[in-house]
């Protein structure tokens, strides 16, 4: 089969399409034929070496498709049904062996698509807005990269929380994508200060409630000063770069501020917790309450541009790859 591999960390370029064996599902695992695979930018930290692999490996994390085998153990799923999965590596691929316990059913009203530009970047708007700061109506809250793949699913779920929502942007397009997807607040932060905007329009110096923050280091310092008194700072990406360390007397001096790096496993680490919030996730895009958008679809061949697309920031929704 078909299959994207990566033999050593580097840029784009070490992106590889091969011709490997295709996998056999053993004890609990399933095998899925990938219908498509959600890019994501932990690949590209996992790809750079960023965050370290056993190489050679094949990247992606999500995919949606159906079962067309299992392992002796599996009970749960039979040949033909429509799942999904969100964690481990194997989607840039025609085939993907994964855990049956990590596998959900995909309702027949949530496409292909939908499912695997989901199960990554709306489960984490779904644990960041439900669990890591719980929104409740009145709530003020800053969505970096409101116009990006997780960002704007973060707009829609905080406005459906009742909170108010500002949000920052880089160019007019994307800020008109931000304000359709429900953001009260849009700042081009090519063209203000996205910190003194904030101040400015909330009317007070710190008046921020939480942080949800996937951009990183060039934003990281300015965010924090805009938490009230026991505010939290969410930061659950880097796109611009780690954060550098931070001293728990700066949050100290900050006002008794929380600060997490959450990740998404931890929030899907039961069966239950898996299946419970992927439920809420397809009902909502099901019954039309969460837009998911879809920026660009990329043949295997072409995973290599996909990264490049999505590091330089380009792109306004989820970018797939269909075998």
């Amino acid at each position: 089969m078909r299959a994207v591999q990566i033999h050593q960390p580097g840029g784009p370029e070490v992106l590889a399409i091969s011709d490997v064996d295709t996998p056999t599902p053993s004890g609990n695992e399933i095998l899925i034929e990938v219908k498509a695979a959600g890019v994501n930018f932990i690949d590209t930290y996992q790809r750079s070496g960023l965050y370290p692999m056993e190489f050679p490996f094949v990247p992606g994390l999500e995919c949606a498709g159906v079962v067309i085998g299992l392992g002796d153990e599996v009970t749960t799923f039979s040949v033909g049904d429509r799942v999904a999965v969100g964690q481990g590596d194997g989607s840039y691929a025609e085939q993907r062996t994964a855990p049956a316990e990590r596998v959900v059913a995909l309702p027949d009203a949530v496409s292909f698509d939908h499912a695997a530009a989901s199960m990554v970047q709306a489960l984490t708007a779904h644990y960041l807005t439900v669990d890591t700061y719980p929104l409740r109506p009145g709530d003020r809250c800053l969505i970096h990269a409101g116009a990006g793949g997780t960002g704007r699913l973060l707009i829609q779920m905080a406005k459906h929380a009742g909170a108010e929502v500002f949000t920052t942007v880089g160019t007019p397009a994307k800020a008109e994508l931000a304000a359709s997807a429900g953001a009260d607040h849009v700042i081009n932060y090519n063209e203000t200060d996205f910190a003194a905007e904030v101040r400015a329009r909330a009317g007070t110096e710190r008046p921020l409630d939480v942080v949800y923050d996937g951009v990183g280091a060039s934003v990281f310092e300015a965010s924090l000063g805009l938490l009230r008194k026991r505010g939290l700072m969410a930061t659950f990406g880097n796109a611009s770069g780690p954060v550098p360390p931070v001293s728990p007397l700066a949050l100290m001096s900050g006002g008794s501020l929380f600060l997490t790096r959450p990740t998404l496993f931890d929030y899907t680490e039961t069966r239950d917790d898996l299946v419970d919030r992927a439920e809420a996730v397809f009902a909502r895009i099901a019954d039309g309450s969460l837009d998911i958008r879809i920026d660009s679809k990329y043949p295997l061949e072409a995973a290599a541009q996909s990264h490049v697309d999505l590091e330089a920031r380009m792109t306004t929704g989820k970018l797939l790859l269909v075998p």
